[in-house]
């Protein structure tokens, strides 16, 4: 009875892999048909397993807190901690630098923490936003429609520099704050192996590496760190099913038409509905115009708590150490879609 408790609980808690799953399976029995996967496809799935083994990694050997550790200093606490979240955002992923920052944030004797912390996870999902390996939709657009990376950047450059300057100038009025003092954190010596294999991996993803050299991550994991090995594999099983359901959705409607110029529109407000991961590969069977879908999924990660899983780690975080706080959910969602629709606008306007 406690295992059936435990993993009702664990499939409500994964509510997106759960409504994805049953989505790939009432598609199949109306379509009469099993979705087709292809050889990117499972690159794909098997890339974003050995980044997150990497990252687990260096996450378990303290190396990650060591460093936000060490930058945190002197005053300017809120600005500090912004770019620091969006450059380790760049080069961790958004959640890893959340997951990073956020519990440092809440040891910090500061005022205003709970809007700091939102303005983590914007500064997460703008920065992330920057590089091909920066977060999962960003992953999979780089793979699945292959621009040069040089087309990549210009392409998104401007999203991530506004919403960090519209950032700063906000955290300017929050208060010049000087943090504590943090505890000395030493680094267990594998960091050194796992920043070279995230080194490795970013040449993979990047399209420099041939992708069979990830199979020594794989094996470092397994022989020296199997604990490493503890990775968000629901994160994979919803890429799976999201393969699987759009390509059936390909199947049952064709909404091209309807997308042409409202690629950023339609994506930034569907990312609302069922996060941008998920939006980003179901309108790619849909269009071909990869920087327009890029906006959109990224302008969709800000918003509620849904836009991005990102969102959903910093509120998570927040609320287990601070559960009476009842307005700090509005507070993210004004934040959220300040920026929205802010981003939004800019875009349009241009």
């Amino acid at each position: 009875m406690l295992k059936v408790n435990f993993w009702l609980k664990r499939l409500i808690k994964e509510w997106l892999f759960l409504s994805s799953t049953v989505g790939v399976i009432l598609t199949s029995i109306y379509l009469h048909r099993f979705p087709s996967y292809s050889f990117d496809d499972f690159k794909i799935l098997i890339i974003l397993l050995l980044f997150l083994v990497v990252l687990r990694g260096l996450e378990r050997s303290n190396f990650l807190t060591y460093i936000s550790s060490k930058l945190i200093r002197g005053k300017f606490i809120h600005i500090k901690i912004v770019l620091l979240t969006a450059i380790a955002s760049i080069f961790f992923t958004n959640d890893i630098a959340l997951l990073m920052f956020v519990p440092i944030t809440l040891t910090l004797n500061i005022k205003h923490k709970d809007l700091l912390i939102i303005f983590q996870a914007i500064a997460a999902n703008a920065g992330s936003a920057i590089l091909p390996a920066g977060n999962p939709q960003n992953m999979f657009i780089y793979w699945f429609y292959k621009p040069s990376l040089i087309d990549f950047l210009k392409t998104i450059l401007p999203f991530t520099l506004t919403s960090l300057f519209i950032l700063i100038l906000i955290s300017l009025f929050v208060g010049n704050q000087k943090a504590n003092e943090q505890k000395d954190i030493t680094p267990k010596g594998n960091y050194k192996i796992y920043l070279a294999l995230l080194m490795l991996m970013l040449g993979v993803v990047l399209r420099l590496i041939p992708i069979w050299f990830g199979v020594s991550v794989a094996a470092y994991a397994l022989i020296f760190d199997r604990k490493s090995l503890k990775i968000d594999y629901f994160l994979i099983g919803i890429f799976f099913m999201f393969f699987g359901l759009t390509d059936n959705l390909r199947h049952l409607i064709n909404i091209s038409s309807q997308l042409k110029e409202s690629v950023v529109i339609f994506s930034a407000f569907l990312s609302q509905l069922i996060s941008n991961v998920p939006t980003a590969l179901f309108l790619s069977d849909f269009t071909n115009d990869w920087q327009r879908l890029l906006w959109g999924v990224s302008i969709g990660g800000y918003g509620n708590l849904i836009g991005s899983l990102a969102n959903l780690i910093a509120y998570r975080i927040y609320i287990t150490h601070y559960p009476e706080d009842k307005r700090f959910l509005i507070k993210f969602l004004f934040v959220g879609y300040f920026f929205f629709f802010g981003l939004l606008f800019i875009y349009l306007a241009k």
